[in-house]
């Protein structure tokens, strides 16, 4: 905990504080505001938890974007789970997966109802689980970016090296650079610059993001989630806007580089291939998703049990898909606070612990 409190110093926020509102004041003085995305999750929560949107100026304004993947996943891809279930799979997910609402029933309503899910904190149990009980068939719901991508793609290798039948995979895996691409292209949110994922960052690195910027483009600063982080962050992009420059600053090099983790990116591209996906508030987007190759079909659910991921039906009156895509706040939600709380969520983006209606919910109502 020691370490964690140097990127907590309240002496340091102070003057990094006015030197934001410095860079905030020369925008200001050309008529000009900032609209920065934070890509990530958990930078929305921590923002939300330490009080970072009322340190800004009154023309520098903070969105939420697509960094849950929880959020993220159609709930398609819930009724595709539910029919595994219902043919007698016995389901393995992460815990915030529970209560995210399909078409017409949430994992949580299955298991009540009979259905086998089990919690857990990674494909090493449902890896586990397959070994142990080889009669019964195991589908490990395999959501998530490039930073939970390589761990659950290695507890695949270790199927396939033990040549385990009974376990698959019901994909929803996500890429970040084609829903950023997506974004800055959507002349409907003028959004300026990117805050971009710090532990995706690590894994794609830093020349990921050179795509969106230089000229025409948008800053893009990589940022872990400690208050001190995510306020050099907004610093660094308020001085490119101020200079009016676009290039990819890398904030979090003690960790991130620039070619990012070649052995986790060599594992993925062994198992996966591009593949197009559909996002909560996006819509499809190309190659924006990561399948099984071909080789490793015994390891795809879909394939395996003979059914179809196929775009499902979002709550009525939520509004979870506009708050994902930016164009929304939570508040804006006529369901946030009252129809839709964290004991009783109606969308994902309340479920989720890093969703953009919990972080307000939690933290700024």
């Amino acid at each position: 905990m020691k370490y964690i409190q140097g990127f907590r110093n309240a002496a340091a926020a102070a003057a990094l504080r006015r030197r934001i509102e410095a860079a905030g004041a020369a925008l200001a003085d050309g008529g000009r505001t900032a609209s920065i995305m934070e890509v990530c999750g958990t930078h929305t929560m921590a923002i939300a938890r330490h009080g970072i949107r009322g340190m800004l100026p009154r023309n520098v304004d903070l969105v939420s974007g697509p960094g849950c993947p929880v959020c993220v996943t159609d709930p398609g891809y819930i009724d595709a789970a539910l029919a595994l279930a219902r043919q007698g799979a016995t389901l393995y997910t992460f815990g915030d997966m529970l209560d995210v609402p399909g078409s017409d029933d949430t994992l949580a309503g299955c298991r009540a109802a009979g259905g086998r899910v089990e919690v857990v904190y990674g494909p090493k149990a449902a890896l586990e689980a397959a070994r142990r009980e080889p009669e019964r068939e195991i589908v490990f719901l395999a959501i998530g970016f490039e930073t939970t991508i390589a761990p659950v793609i290695g507890a695949v290798a270790q199927a396939a090296a033990a040549r385990l039948s009974n376990i698959s995979l019901l994909t929803a895996f996500k890429r970040v650079p084609p829903a950023l691409a997506a974004l800055a292209a959507d002349d409907e949110l003028n959004i300026d610059a990117f805050i971009c994922p710090a532990h995706v960052s690590a894994i794609i690195g830093a020349r990921a993001y050179e795509p969106f910027c230089g000229d025409g483009g948008l800053p893009c600063v990589i940022a872990v989630f400690e208050p001190l982080d995510i306020l050099f962050g907004i610093e660094g992009i308020l001085n490119q806007l101020v200079a009016g420059q676009a290039r990819v600053e890398n904030q979090y090099s003690r960790v991130v580089r620039p070619d990012g983790n070649r052995k986790a990116q060599a594992l993925i591209d062994r198992f996966l291939t591009p593949v197009d996906a559909h996002w909560r508030g996006l819509g499809t987007l190309p190659a924006s998703g990561l399948g099984l190759r071909p080789e490793y079909a015994a390891f795809d659910a879909e394939k395996k049990h003979g059914i179809a991921v196929q775009p499902g039906r979002a709550p009525a009156g939520c509004l979870c898909g506009d708050v994902i895509r930016g164009k929304n706040k939570p508040p804006d939600c006529p369901l946030f606070g009252t129809g839709c709380t964290p004991d009783d969520p109606v969308g994902p983006c309340m479920v989720s612990a890093e969703g953009s209606c919990a972080a307000y919910y939690k933290y700024l109502r």
